[in-house]
């Protein structure tokens, strides 16, 4: 009797051998793709701007894992906080990349080994002769091997003591750095926002992989056990182990922002919403009581919003009336001006209606830019692509309001008060 097509496992079904090979070669193309694409995001990534036009913005993917884990050079004599270096060393962007294709090169030929040399004694059962394959031990030997480099990580690379340890930012995502971070083993450990609980965790979970790796290695489950959680069976380990990776690529694609250009659209958010060349200011809105007010942000996932301006204690004081026979709160009724701190337009300053409510509405979307259009022929069609502004993955690279913060720092105005404020209530 034949097969159904999503039994193809069974092809390698008390073949210790073959099954190896699969597995290498499944480690060789993951290796490879991660290398490979490695490669082609350097060949398109433009690092000269790091803080208006950063990498998530260019819709990168694979760079920020890699600066995530402490790569930070390039050997094309760039960084990735815009410095230019001399000596960028081996492990750089590319020098990471170039290791990952190597390495797949190599499981590729091992794995037509193992494929061709399937039959061998080392795979046999003592008793029978016959291939087999003892699951409780090869769970030990996982179990063990993922508990060395999941410790190694934490203890070596991360603490800086066999590494360069991780990148830091600072509490508001505006600047960071590659650092070694030490271990926090108390209860601020468990805090997300805290690295050095990055470092423990690995510790903690390696030494327990390593511990119960050598007990499954040692110790033989009781029979009723074996035969209960069905050890003998393949099928019951490929399926526990697509359910791990499975928890492993949901918490990735979950957590991590690929600054696409909008929901409906491929490619990354300078082809739509073009390339960020300067600041122009930030707003300041009051109305004719002099009473400071703030624009609400467009939530998440809208493409339209009405504009909407409130106080301090979140009360609304105006607004662009949209189809509304009383219109007590628009623009002309409250008398609402705008001023500009910072940027190109510094001291100008509004009181007619019509262009306080062309600036209201375009602070909706945050701080106000200078956009590029012609260099990615960017479409400027807005698909809800500003809301990852507000992605915390923006904490690899200098966040687009750090230069408005060091303007106003630099200007000594009273200005980083109401940016706080409008980012607070916002």
């Amino acid at each position: 009797m034949g097969l159904p097509w999503y039994r193809v496992h069974t092809v390698v079904l008390n073949d210790p051998g073959r099954l190896l090979s699969v597995h290498i070669m499944h480690t060789a193309l993951v290796a490879g793709w991660a290398g490979s694409m490695a490669l082609y995001e350097l060949a398109v990534f433009d690092p000269s701007d790091p803080v208006l036009d950063p990498m998530w913005r260019q819709g990168m993917f694979v760079i920020p894992f890699m600066t995530h884990l402490g790569i930070s050079n390039s050997w094309a004599g760039w960084n990735i906080t815009g410095e230019t270096i001399t000596n960028p060393g081996l492990w750089s962007y590319e020098g990471v990349a170039g290791a990952h294709i190597v390495f797949s090169g190599l499981c590729f030929l091992a794995a037509i080994c193992h494929w061709v040399y399937w039959d061998l004694e080392f795979f046999c059962y003592e008793r029978t002769g016959k291939p087999s394959l003892d699951l409780p031990k090869i769970f030990g030997i996982h179990l063990f091997l993922s508990g060395v480099a999941c410790f190694g990580f934490g203890a070596f690379h991360v603490t800086g003591l066999y590494g360069p340890g991780i990148w830091v930012s600072d509490p508001y995502g505006l600047t960071g750095k590659v650092q070694p971070v030490n271990p926090a083993w108390g209860v601020e450990g468990f805090d997300p926002f805290v690295p050095g609980g990055i470092a423990s965790h690995h510790i903690a979970a390696g030494t327990l992989g390593i511990l119960a790796g050598l007990f499954h290695l040692s110790v033989r489950p009781p029979q009723r056990l074996y035969k209960g959680l069905r050890m003998e069976n393949i099928e019951t380990v490929i399926s526990s182990s697509i359910a791990a990776v499975f928890f492993a690529a949901f918490i990735v694609a979950g957590t991590m922002w690929h600054a696409k250009g909008g929901l409906f659209r491929a490619g990354s958010m300078d082809n739509g919403d073009r390339i960020a060349v300067g600041w122009l200011e930030h707003l300041v809105f009051r109305n004719k009581e002099g009473r400071e007010l703030f624009v609400r942000r467009m939530p998440t996932s809208f493409e339209t919003f009405s504009v909407v301006l409130v106080d301090g204690d979140r009360i609304v004081r105006a607004d662009v009336p949209f189809r509304r026979a009383e219109s007590k709160y628009s623009v002309e009724q409250v008398g609402v001006t705008v001023e500009f701190y910072g940027g190109e337009l510094n001291g100008v300053s509004y009181s007619d209606p019509a262009p306080v409510k062309i600036y209201a509405r375009r602070a909706q979307l945050g701080e106000i830019f200078e956009l590029n259009r012609a260099t990615l022929k960017s479409d400027s069609v807005f698909r809800s692509s500003v809301v990852s502004q507000r992605s915390r993955s923006s904490s690899l690279s200098v966040c687009y309001i750090s230069c408005s913060v060091l303007s106003f720092q630099s200007s000594g105005s009273h200005a980083p008060n109401n940016l706080a404020q409008q980012n607070y209530y916002q």
